[in-house]
């Protein structure tokens, strides 16, 4: 009889700390990585095309890669040794680990209505370490634009205008989480919209959810029952 009221009070007391579980909220979630690279995006009236994307991180142990030895823009124009590469060198989540994005590519040539240009190199990288903020650079060499050698400054959003459009040099957009740099972008308004080099990076932080005060727990059952 004993032995049979103890296994009931033990299996009541079991059944009570599994509830409290249950409804015991998760508390704070995971830090998140992003990171994608790609060498051009150009859209032409609507019709868009890409070359050597990486497509995005999905994880803190990610890694991604794309490249070609040639690439051709419909209508507008090619490139060569075409390369993208985006990785997550997340370790113990401390100072020294980031993410990382690089896309490149070299002898750009490309000619949209009334404007041609051409460069020997162009290269974007981004990086977002978990201590700190998110930095990148672009590096544009020979830059010509109509037949014209273009001073590269290197300030971000050098601005060149264009008959109908412009160009964006070292195109970067910073935010809380992380940044995102086109070396080239290249903007005829109504017709073109052309991004060559394009590197982004982040590290969303965990966000935690304040402990509640947990309900108070049900009386033992009696031990007649």
């Amino acid at each position: 009889m004993h032995h049979t009221i103890f296994r009931r009070c033990s299996i009541a007391k079991v059944a009570v700390l599994l509830a409290g579980l249950l409804i015991w909220p998760a508390i704070g979630a995971a830090q998140t990585v992003s990171g994608q690279a790609r060498a051009v995006q150009a859209t032409i009236l609507g019709a868009t095309t890409v070359l050597s994307d990486t497509g995005t991180l999905v994880d803190s142990d990610d890694a991604r890669e794309a490249s070609l030895s040639t690439g051709s823009i419909p209508s507008l124009g090619t490139a060569e040794v075409l390369h993208a590469t985006t990785i997550s060198s997340i370790y113990g989540w401390d100072s020294l680990d980031s993410v990382a994005s690089e896309a490149s590519l070299g002898n750009l040539s490309l000619s949209i209505p009334g404007n041609t240009i051409a460069a020997d190199l162009v290269m974007a990288r981004a990086l977002t370490p978990v201590s700190g903020a998110s930095t990148a650079v672009s590096s544009l060499d020979g830059l010509s634009i109509n037949g014209l050698p273009v001073a590269v400054t290197g300030a971000a959003n050098q601005t060149i205008p264009l008959l109908g459009g412009r160009v964006v040099l070292n195109e970067q957009q910073t935010s809380a989480t992380g940044i995102v740099v086109n070396a080239l972008h290249i903007v005829l308004d109504g017709l073109a919209d052309v991004v060559i080099a394009s590197a982004s990076t982040g590290i969303t932080p965990a966000t935690s959810t304040p402990s509640p005060t947990p309900s108070p727990l049900p009386l033992p059952l009696p031990l007649g029952l």
